[in-house]
């Protein structure tokens, strides 16, 4: 009896130090780098969340809400296509006239590899990509081409 009770203990003791060791190997993940004008950003990061759009700042100030607006369609849409980006965006004050977004297929019909998106903002571009073939969301400012756009080549009407 003396012995099955030590087995008994032993086994609890046992499930007690698993659990410490399980609990110890938990941690908070580290914090997300700092901004900058182009990252990729992966989908579900936990990020700070910016305060919000700011019309009389620079492209670079505002690509954090942005990639956030961005983000969140990813988060609630794996699939996501161009009009759910312009949608998001839109939605979150960004001015729907100086949008761009490149069709979500190819000529022969088939799914895009990725869709690009852009907002002319303040004499720069902040441009967006995602799809299955882009490894993930990116996000980044760029200059505004001659143009007066910020994407190079056929973008489709946003007339929705």
């Amino acid at each position: 009896m003396a012995r099955h009770s030590a087995s008994a203990a032993l086994a609890i003791a046992g499930a007690a130090l698993f659990v410490a060791v399980l609990t110890g190997c938990t941690s908070t993940p580290s914090p997300s780098p700092s901004p900058s004008t182009s990252r990729p950003v992966p989908t579900g990061e936990a990020t700070a969340a910016p305060v919000g759009l700011h019309q009389d700042l620079p492209a670079a100030d505002n690509l954090p809400f942005f990639d956030q607006v961005n983000q969140q369609v990813v988060a609630a849409n794996a699939g996501a296509g161009g009009r759910d980006f312009i949608d998001a965006l839109t939605a979150a004050g960004f001015d729907r006239s100086a949008m761009q977004v490149t069709s979500d297929q190819t000529t022969l019909g088939e799914p895009a590899d990725s869709v690009q998106f852009s907002v002319l903002f303040n004499a720069e571009c902040l441009v967006g990509q995602y799809g299955p073939k882009s490894g993930g969301y990116h996000g980044a400012v760029k200059p505004a081409l001659g143009t007066g756009g910020c994407l190079i080549g056929q973008t489709r009407p946003i007339d929705w």
